[in-house]
């Protein structure tokens, strides 16, 4: 049980918007969805188009603001990371689909060499990838006054159990509202392509 108390910390950190628990979280995390990105991208026409960490910043911003607004009961790192590796499999998934429709079919595009180094950025920093207040703020901002009461309850550490017994509810029921609201907005605002209930 002591091993779970620093990771305990953690996510609750990460719920209050600590930037430091956040940078921590993507220190610890991002080289395994980088590597689940990777496992994913085996043709190298998609490799060119987007890589893994384009991904992993899709991820960890999803995660960020879910996390910040209630959604996930994470009680071990292993949970932790299943959840980011599905989302990364997800929004891998997502990104083929994209880049294969239509007129933008990688599969038609030509090798040019040149213009991966043309293209070539350097990394953001973890502060950068976690600074998403606005982005939190906009999400609430989209949230409907019950949605929005559900995930602050939710930031403040309290259990679904204890909220729908205040509420008269299911427990069940609500987490899904709260998860159906998020998948809304987050497609809303180009967060999530598909939703990870």
């Amino acid at each position: 049980m002591s091993n779970l108390l620093p990771f305990e910390d953690l996510i609750r950190r990460v719920r209050a918007g600590d930037q430091d628990a956040a940078a921590e979280l993507v220190r610890d995390y991002e080289p395994a969805i980088r590597r689940v990105v990777r496992l994913r991208l085996q043709d190298a026409r998609l490799r060119r188009a987007f890589d893994s960490m384009d991904v992993c910043q899709s991820v960890l911003g999803s995660f960020f603001v879910r996390a910040a607004l209630g959604q996930y009961d994470l009680s071990s790192p292993d949970q932790l990371l299943k959840l980011l590796a599905q989302m990364a499999r997800h929004k891998v998934t997502d990104q083929v689909r994209r880049h294969r429709a239509g007129q933008r079919d990688v599969r038609r595009v030509r090798d040019d060499s040149q213009a991966l180094v043309r293209a070539a950025a350097s990394e953001p920093s973890p502060s950068v990838q976690v600074a998403g207040r606005e982005l939190l703020d906009e999400v609430r901002r989209r949230l409907s006054p019950d949605e929005l009461d559900l995930a602050e309850q939710r930031a403040l550490g309290r259990e679904w159990a204890e909220i729908a017994a205040e509420r008269g509810e299911g427990a069940e029921a609500l987490r899904k509202r709260l998860a159906r609201a998020l998948d809304r907005v987050g497609q809303e605002l180009g967060l999530d392509e598909e939703s990870h209930v």
